[in-house]
């Protein structure tokens, strides 16, 4: 039925690098997939670009106190030289800031609204009303109703997890000003989609059951709940100008804005080399174009259910037909943070391991969080290269070529009669085409890559059981064979590893000789013709030590303790002492016997974790007090010779074996700890206060 393949990926904001959480989750795998539907011989056109409005940009330009135009041509072009470095192959790489696709977003939005597609709406949002500024939820901070943590974003806690929205945060305050904020009334137009219910249910629930569970899941969830009209304008000074009489100060909202990027992108590729690409409507309304998104799994909703929506209320579009939605990729047990700097940067790998690009791209597809969160460590990057690349890919290809120049000067040699064992090597990986091929077809790059590898494990074993370079002595004629048969799986390992690691299987094809690429001849045997020369060998890869990695850690565990320093402050510069306590009369407060004393000697009560003994002389003579201190004061030394108050004439009790006299009187501060109320100045002992 289908023609051709669009692929398109999520937009990265530009607001900074991208980072391995991105290429895990979106540009690997799409990547993976576009690489073989060329291989294929499948058209296909491959649209990705950077996303440069919305509220992320501009907080980023005023942190660093420049233009938001600035801020995005910076990070654009990071990005861009990023995915060529590593190898992501777009067709077409634009921008959200283009004249073209400023000019296609207003003119998309004009007619939604011409045919009535819209509906306006007056809500109360927050305001800053010392900035002037209506805020959007990311702009928006606050203590998190679940956890309680301190600087929960609008959307979402990044302690607990939790999704949010800005009516549900505790004390809400302007994320950069710190300002509180108020409720004020605003207008804007809502794309109904409570209007496009029933033909999303139909579309999805009962027409793509074959979508992911994670995507189909989040689908149904969103549906059974019931929509809502969404936005598609916003109250901001950065993005597109709203295209319609009465609209001045309003933009379009960037989740309206931005999936637009990818038709607006295709138009300025086809526009610009016709002959190759032809019409973009072909790519985006001709019904035997198969749409394809690739996407992150906290952008399910506006792929599978906004975007869908958009194209249906315009009529023109085809609609995606697959959106293969990976999970979350963590960080050495943590979840990637931008706003953390906890995440390890593409175009920082790509300088500290110059040459590893298929390292990354193997280890991310390898560990890839197709069906639930996954953990990135530098541990399991170091053990995959070592044990897995080095130890049975490269070795492989290496004892095959290495053991070809030796005894048959570097030339392939001639093949005579397999053994029994021969065959069953080749019984083991005749299939590999059309396991891979099932396997990249289903959108399960992992397993894909696994029978790849099989595939290397295969010639690794091979080897090791012939032994050719014992049967060299005496028998040269089986050596020829042995050295043929596991030239041609390294051919065929350079075939099948080519949607993988394009790198190395480019490096693989130059030192056999093999100058094309031929996904139909994978498990043959005739890719190499005897007595072809093999070109310049060296290592396919290569060993990683343990300094770079450890160079790694080092810069987590900085990057670790600076943001544990950063939380620390935000919480004590966001602290608020406990509400006062219901009043008490004078005569229940002139009851209590407060009294001044000093610390004679303060001890840790053994068997106790948070029992202090005080030795005090308070005037009259010396008593004892136990008090639960002891995790506020690992060195109650410091206590001693200091004054403190104390309630004297609670009745005595006995804890842990001690007689304890009375109460010493301490205060919770902003970091949690509890002090006890000292003097500095010398106070007669035993004076009463009050």
């Amino acid at each position: 039925m289908f023609k051709r393949t669009l692929v398109t990926t999520a937009l990265p904001y530009a607001n900074g690098p991208v980072h391995i959480g991105h290429l895990a989750g979106v540009y690997v795998p799409a990547d993976i997939y576009v690489r073989y539907l060329r291989l294929k011989g499948r058209e296909v056109l491959f649209v990705g670009g950077s996303d440069e409005h919305g509220v992320p940009v501009t907080i980023r330009a005023r942190k660093e106190g420049i233009t938001t135009q600035q801020v995005v041509d910076r990070y654009h072009e990071l990005i861009k030289s990023s995915f060529e470095r590593f190898g992501i192959s777009f067709d077409v790489y634009s921008r959200t800031t283009s004249a073209i696709h400023h000019q296609f977003a207003s003119d998309y939005f004009r007619k939604l609204y011409e045919n009535g597609k819209f509906i306006e709406q007056t809500t109360e949002q927050f305001y800053d009303p010392e900035t002037g500024h209506f805020l959007t939820d990311r702009n928006i901070r606050g203590e998190c109703p679940h956890c309680h943590a301190a600087g929960a974003y609008g959307d979402q806690c990044e302690k607990c997890g939790s999704t949010l929205s800005p009516e549900e945060l505790i004390n809400p305050y302007n994320a950069e000003t710190g300002n509180a904020l108020v409720k004020k009334p605003t207008s804007h137009w809502y794309l109904p989609l409570d209007q496009y219910q029933e033909w999303l249910e139909k579309w999805i629930l009962e027409g793509h059951k074959e979508w992911r569970p994670n995507v189909y899941g989040q689908c149904k969830s969103w549906l059974d709940g019931g929509l809502c009209p969404r936005a598609v304008t916003r109250d901001l000074d950065w993005g597109i100008p709203v295209p319609v009489e009465g609209a001045e100060g309003k933009v379009l909202y960037v989740w309206f804005d931005a999936p637009i990027g990818y038709i607006s992108n295709t138009k300025e590729l086809c526009d610009a080399q016709p002959e190759r690409w032809g019409k973009w409507e072909t790519w985006w309304k001709d019904e035997t174009t198969r749409l394809i998104h690739f996407i992150g799994k906290d952008n399910i909703v506006f792929h599978c259910i906004v975007f869908p929506a958009m194209l249906k209320a315009d009529g023109s579009y085809i609609l995606p037909d697959n959106v293969p939605s990976n999970e979350f990729l963590n960080l050495e047990g943590d979840k990637i943070s931008t706003s953390r700097n906890w995440a390890v940067w593409l175009n920082e790998y790509l300088d500290d391991f110059p040459g590893k690009q298929d390292v990354l791209r193997y280890v991310l597809t390898a560990n890839a969080p197709e069906t639930k969160d996954n953990d990135f460590t530098w541990a399991d990057f170091q053990a995959r290269n070592n044990n897995e690349l080095v130890a049975i890919y490269g070795n492989f290809v290496n004892r095959a070529l290495v053991l070809t120049n030796k005894y048959f000067e570097g030339k392939i040699p001639e093949s005579s009669d397999f053994t029994e064992y021969d065959r069953q090597t080749i019984d083991e990986f005749k299939n590999v085409k059309t396991q891979l091929e099932s396997l990249l077809e289903e959108f399960r790059f992992r397993d894909a890559l696994k029978e790849a590898m099989n595939l290397a494990r295969i010639g690794n074993k091979y080897l090791a059981d012939t032994e050719p370079w014992k049967l060299a002595k005496t028998d040269m004629a089986r050596t020829a064979t042995i050295l043929n048969l596991s030239l041609q799986i390294a051919a065929n390992l350079s075939i099948a590893f080519e949607p993988f690691l394009p790198f190395s299987s480019a490096k693989l094809r130059n030192m056999l000789g093999l100058k094309d690429v031929d996904w139909n001849a994978l498990g043959s045997l005739d890719l190499l013709p005897a007595g072809a020369q093999l070109g310049e060998i060296s290592l396919l890869f290569e060993k990683i030590d343990d300094a770079p990695i450890q160079n790694q850690l080092d810069r987590l565990a900085r990057i670790k303790k600076e943001n544990e320093e950063a939380a620390k402050q935000a919480e004590l510069a966001n602290w608020k002492p406990q509400a006062i306590k219901t009043p008490v009369s004078i005569e229940d407060f002139d009851k209590l016997d407060i009294r001044v004393a000093t610390v004679l000697d303060c001890q840790p009560v053994k068997k106790s974790e948070r029992l202090l003994q005080f030795k005090l002389s308070d005037g009259t003579g010396e008593r004892t007090i136990l008090s639960g201190i002891a995790q506020s004061y690992p060195d109650p030394s410091v206590l001693i010779g200091k004054q403190v108050l104390f309630i004297a004439n609670f009745p005595p009790r006995k804890m842990m074996g001690i007689e304890s006299q009375g109460m010493i009187l301490s205060a919770v501060d902003a970091d949690g700890k509890l002090v006890v109320t000292t003097t500095s100045r010398t106070v007669h002992d035993g004076v009463s206060v009050g």
